[in-house]
């Protein structure tokens, strides 16, 4: 069985949103050159002497620990990828003002599906987040909308250290996306969000998949791959719709139904709820 959130998934966070799931890189990697007090005290110093330039805002040690575990505890990576987080946010501030759960474009965006987050983990321990992007209702929401509904989720799912270090598995469902939505894919937002993703935020991204792509498609991906560095190039699978061949990366029991798979089906009213408590939580603690 694959681990899973269980009923964490509809909780709080308090030391580890998924359960009983040990970081495969921790596993991998148990004796670190710097411990983590070492390695927090190393990297706010140079953070220091570093942001001239960037406003950075006061950050907690957890904050720094998302950046440390992102660059495998190598501060000056760990340091430049804070700066580029702090920096990324500066130059599109349009993206960052009301970024919250209770945007009524948001909530549409996230009740579609766009991103969904699957309670199961794949077998290496990691994340498994969703976009159903044939739902996408242009009419509604365009995709920056869909950009601020990922950042959330993205923001949300960093407070778990297993997903920190494990990292994300992100798969793109197109099945029925028709070709007059084509056009509302704007390739400076596509390279937007993949700089975002790639260079100015703390995750770890372990593979990206697509899924029912009809041929017109292949102009995004084309795009998106002009954009992604090479290592990053080599975890983009296309399957089109050969979902045996999907399941060779997540097994059948770690997806829901609709994609062939035996877990838990699409609920994503579940999902609003479980970061609109969240997001009320961490501001009542602000």
């Amino acid at each position: 069985m694959p681990p899973t959130m269980s009923a964490d998934y509809f909780s709080m966070y308090s030391g580890g949103m998924f359960s009983n799931s040990t970081p495969d890189d921790l596993m991998a990697s148990p004796v670190k050159k710097l411990d983590k007090s070492e390695a927090l005290i190393k990297a706010r110093s140079l953070l220091e002497t570093k942001a001239i330039h960037v406003d950075v805002p006061p950050v907690s040690d957890d904050f720094i620990l998302r950046f440390l575990n992102a660059r495998k505890m190598n501060i000056e990576n760990c340091v430049q990828l804070m700066l580029n987080y702090f920096d990324h946010r500066k130059k599109n501030p349009a993206l960052f003002e009301n970024l919250t759960v209770n945007d009524p474009l948001t909530q549409s965006c996230l009740r579609d599906g766009l991103p969904l987050v699957l309670k199961n983990r794949d077998r290496k321990g990691r994340c498994v987040v969703l976009f159903l992007i044939y739902s996408w209702d242009h009419s509604k929401y365009s995709i920056e909308t869909i950009y601020k509904a990922l950042l959330l989720t993205m923001e949300y799912l960093l407070e778990d250290i297993q997903n920190q270090v494990n990292g994300f598995v992100f798969a793109v469902d197109w099945t029925n996306f028709k070709l007059r939505d084509y056009i509302d894919v704007s390739p400076k937002m596509v390279k937007l969000m993949v700089d975002g993703f790639q260079d100015a935020f703390p995750s770890k991204f372990k593979g990206l998949h697509f899924i029912g792509q009809p041929w017109y498609v292949d102009g995004i991906i084309t795009v998106i791959k002009s954009f992604l560095k090479e290592k990053t190039k080599q975890k983009f699978i296309v399957h089109g719709s050969n979902l045996s061949s999907l399941h060779e990366y997540l097994p059948r029991d770690v997806l829901p139904p609709e994609l062939g798979g035996e877990g838990t089906a699409y609920r994503t009213d579940e999902w609003i709820e479980l970061l609109k408590n969240y997001e009320n939580r961490t501001s009542l603690q602000s």
